[in-house]
């Protein structure tokens, strides 16, 4: 025995059903499409949420709220997150290429330092934005929170 003659067990695989292929195959004729109509034309698919006719979902539910076109959004980092990073890579100033050479923000984010946690160690933090807290946090230690 080899690979050559390797192949399925008995009634492990089926045939495909062979559709439209004359009245003898049993499946000629209509080509299980049923009789007219819309769906047994070729080249019909069904709209993503056509719902028979009916008004479909999407235009049943009224339009509400708005998006803010100028909403600037931040990626946000806690105060314990930068003590975190200081203790175990021995950081001593943190800005935004060391968070994202470790995981903590991509490449486009624009980050926000926030107040949660502890702060320790003595940083000198770059980021795009201070919260209030996380600020007072940075330089109650004796470092300094600089906005890019």
């Amino acid at each position: 025995m080899d690979l050559s003659n390797l192949k399925p067990p008995k009634g492990a695989t089926k045939k495909k059903k062979r559709i439209g292929r004359g009245q003898g195959s049993g499946k000629g004729g209509t080509s299980t499409r049923g009789h007219k109509g819309q769906q047994s034309r070729s080249g019909y698919s069904k709209k993503l949420g056509f719902e028979g006719g009916q008004m479909p979902l999407f235009r049943r539910v009224p339009k509400y709220g708005f998006k803010n076109i100028n909403r600037v959004e931040y990626h946000g980092i806690n105060i314990d997150t930068l003590q975190k990073l200081a203790e175990d890579k021995g950081f001593s100033a943190i800005d935004v290429d060391i968070l994202v050479n470790n995981g903590l923000a991509s490449k486009k984010d624009l980050v926000k330092i926030l107040g949660r946690g502890k702060l320790k160690a003595k940083l000198e933090v770059k980021a795009h934005a201070f919260s209030e807290k996380a600020k007072s946090a940075i330089e109650a230690q004796g470092g300094v929170a600089t906005i890019i």
